[in-house]
């Protein structure tokens, strides 16, 4: 069995493009929820000049929308959502600093391009397992567009959150 690499989001920048399609990796450290309502809102601010509701700069947004949370629990079930919905945002996105995106499922060739054009990372999470993942985010806080519900921005706190890496920063895929 491939030894899981253990990784921390501050990391990202320096070692998204060692990473290769396949390996396993433990993401612990902050990340932000964003879906494809939260995505389209982003992109009409960055349209209008503003500044997105968390830092691009290296970091990584986790596709998706965490049911509320139980009594006592950090979050409640917190599993990926469909990645491809969030194509049509994603180049720019990586453009400005993205560095590393979590979800389920496959990628445009434009979204792949912009990943090697920006040594950034696609960690894919198991889908249906999102109870499991919500033992992972130590702490969630909603930070944007609260109206969207489960679809708000988040920032979490990510403890261990085991991963495969999807595609990587030249290319390779475990997407068929």
């Amino acid at each position: 069995m491939a030894e899981e690499i253990r990784l921390n989001t501050a990391e990202l920048g320096e070692k998204a493009a060692s990473l290769r399609a396949g390996q396993r990796v433990l993401l612990s450290g902050t990340c932000y929820t964003s879906r494809d309502a939260a995505h389209k809102r982003i992109t009409e601010m960055l349209l209008r000049g503003e500044k997105p509701p968390y830092p691009l700069k290296n970091a990584a947004v986790y596709y998706a929308g965490p049911t509320p949370t139980p009594e006592g629990l950090a979050i409640g079930s917190c599993g990926p959502t469909t990645s491809g919905r969030m194509d049509p945002y994603t180049p720019r996105l990586l453009d400005l600093g993205l560095k590393c995106m979590i979800g389920k499922g496959k990628r445009s060739p434009e979204v792949v391009e912009a990943i090697k054009r920006n040594s950034a990372v696609y960690l894919c999470a198991t889908g249906g397992a999102g109870a499991l993942a919500a033992r992972c985010i130590v702490k969630a806080e909603v930070i944007a567009f609260e109206d969207l519900g489960c679809e708000s921005v988040k920032r979490l706190e990510l403890r261990d959150f085991p991963l495969i890496v999807g595609i990587d920063s030249l290319g390779g895929s475990i997407l068929v």
